[in-house]
């Protein structure tokens, strides 16, 4: 069962959640159809294969790539004792770089694409994300809260957004999301490394910020 639990916190770690959640809405079918029935342009399914491509590499190197090798700097520094990050001081400055690299990738997107129209939703991603790690920068001070439940979260708050404007993409998606946000904190669980009240802080702390900033901006 342990070895189960690492598989799965490896497997839907942080880093990785929005690219999952960018591949997600990219690729699963959904028609741009809000409560009145008026078409909008926030449907990412639609998008040319090209832009797709140009989207995963952006956030790829933002969310993943450089963000991991930052971590890895850190702990070859002793900054951090292991990429778990298992104390409370050790996540101060990882989730400050994070904060950083979110609000980079939303202010390039802002620049690079202004003017072409692309789905809210390519820069309401990254936003909600520097939103979230700038309240898990407060948050951390009080206590040891999941950073996988938070971006569970964020993966969640993220689907119930992009459903809620985009009718047709199907509740599936959510209930989807949902069910991988249990079976990630069950396995944070069986670990040992987060009680029930960080994990449900962290998970329910992003995933209304999240929906918030994705729905509203």
């Amino acid at each position: 069962m342990k070895i189960l639990s690492q598989t799965i916190s490896w497997v839907f770690m942080p880093l990785f959640m929005p690219i999952y959640a960018l591949l997600l809405v990219m690729y699963v079918p959904a028609q741009e159809e809000l409560f009145y029935g008026l078409d909008c342009p926030d449907c990412v399914y639609l998008l040319d294969f090209q832009i797709k491509k140009a989207l995963f590499y952006m956030f790829g190197i933002f969310c993943v790539i450089a963000p991991g090798f930052s971590f890895m700097l850190l702990k070859r520094s002793g900054v951090i004792n292991t990429l778990e990050m298992e104390t409370r001081a050790e996540r101060t400055v990882p989730i400050i770089i994070m904060f950083i690299y979110c609000l980079g990738l939303f202010l390039l997107m802002s620049y690079t694409a202004k003017g072409s129209n692309l789905p809210k939703f390519v820069y309401s991603l990254p936003l909600s994300g520097a939103v979230v790690t700038g309240l898990f920068i407060a948050l951390n001070q009080w206590k040891k809260i999941s950073i996988h439940a938070a971006s569970a979260g964020i993966f969640t708050g993220f689907i119930l957004a992009y459903l809620a404007v985009n009718m047709k993409f199907g509740i599936g998606m959510l209930l989807v999301s949902i069910l991988l946000s249990g079976i990630v904190m069950s396995a944070r669980l069986n670990l040992q490394k987060h009680t029930l009240l960080e994990l449900t802080v962290g998970w329910f702390s992003a995933t209304l910020f999240t929906f918030a900033v994705n729905y509203f901006y």
